[in-house]
Formats: C-alpha cells, structure tokens, sequence
C-alpha cells in the first residue's frame, strides 16, 4: 500500500532556512515540500493554487508578516495546519499565534527531529510546541486561574500518566507505545482529560500540567 505524503509549503524570507528545512525534510519518505515562499504576499498568492497540509512560516517576514499570514490561512482554511518558526521568544507573538488557531510553534535552530516530528503530529490533528518555550508560556499563561488544587482529585490515576506524557510532548502514538495502550485509547484519555481539566488541546494540558507539579504526582502513583 502506498504511504501517505504529507505535503509542505515553506514561507521564510531567509533563503538558506528555506534550503536547511528542504534538505531536512528530503529525506523522510512521507514528507514532500510542494512550495515555497520569501515573504507573505507571495506565501498567499501561491496558497491560491498550492494546497499543502503543513505550512512552515516565518513569524517575520517583508509585506505581510507570519501573524497576518496565518490569520488569512485559518479564515480561508482551518484544514491547513500551521506551525510558526521564529528565533525569538516573544511571548505576544505566541500567544497571539495560539489565538489565532496556530497548530504549532516552534524555534528555528530546533532539531531536524523535532521539526519532523512536528509535522506528523500536527498533521495528525495534535498541537506541538517547542519544549524550550514551556517555560515562557508557563510564567504568561492567560489560563492562571485554572490552578487546580489537587490533580488526584479530578484525573484518573491513568488520566495523570497521559497528561504527564502529553507535558513531555510526546505523540499519542507514543504515549501508547510506553503506557501499552492503543492509539485511540490514548485519544480517548487525552479528550477525558482536557474536558476534566477545561482546557481546549495538548498546549494548554501541558501548561496546566507544570503548574501543578505533575511529574510529583507521578512520583506518588509510583510508590
């Protein structure tokens, strides 16, 4: 059976981070850049014609910068999945991003790896964020209030293992591959979870999750 191809548009004006993410990506059999872009008027004249599944884009471009970009992606099609690139940690523009409906958020000295593996979950439907941005959005988060005083006392024993899995960014398919559980029952887990919790995706789950010290809980359901 043929494998399914994820199709990638890269929007960056700085021409050798473009060449870096081709070459990256050229060698996964199930990733293939279709087009690509240096700044955000061309980037949206070409999604006019080009339908990728993943768009790479540069927070910082000429014309229209990545935020007026992806505004205009999620109005036309929300199907489009989006992860932000970006050398800054500016905390507006992240949580301007997530707002907007950003799938991903990520720095561009990420490894190969991690952008790949990026693009896989986001395809898949999952939120990614950039581990080493946890920290930023953990002392900004608009979600503060939603402290819970006791994680035992809304989660599952087995809903706490998912979540501390979820904050160390792992995929569902690799939740289950360490919990010995499948795939949808993992999702399953995830979707209890985030109602239990009132948070909308993985982003948020995990922010919540270091607020509340989750790898102590862990620790506890080990004993």
């Amino acid at each position: 059976m043929k494998k399914e191809v994820i199709k990638v548009f890269i929007a960056d004006d700085h021409d050798i981070i473009r060449q870096g993410l081709k070459r990256i990506l050229s060698f996964e059999e199930d990733i293939s850049v279709i087009e690509e872009a240096e700044d955000g008027e061309k980037a949206l004249k070409l999604l006019e014609s080009c339908k990728p599944d993943v768009i790479l884009l540069d927070c910082n471009m000429p014309f229209k910068n990545g935020i007026e970009v992806l505004q205009s992606v999620k109005e036309q099609n929300e199907a489009i999945k989006v992860i932000m690139l970006t050398v800054e940690m500016d905390r507006k523009i992240i949580h301007a991003a997530i707002d907007i409906g950003a799938d991903g958020y990520m720095l561009k000295d990420s490894a190969g790896t991690e952008i790949v593996s990026a693009i896989r979950m986001v395809y898949k439907g999952e939120k990614y964020i950039d581990k080493s941005l946890i920290s930023l959005l953990f002392s900004d988060i608009k979600n503060k209030n939603k402290k819970i005083d006791s994680l035992f006392d809304v989660l599952s024993k087995r809903e706490v293992e998912v979540l501390a899995k979820i904050a160390k960014g792992l995929s569902n398919k690799e939740i289950g591959e360490q919990l010995y559980l499948s795939e949808k029952t993992v999702k399953n887990y995830a979707t209890n979870l985030f109602r239990k919790i009132n948070v909308d995706d993985r982003v948020q789950a995990t922010i919540i999750a270091l607020q509340n010290n989750i790898e102590d809980y862990c620790k506890v359901l080990k004993k």
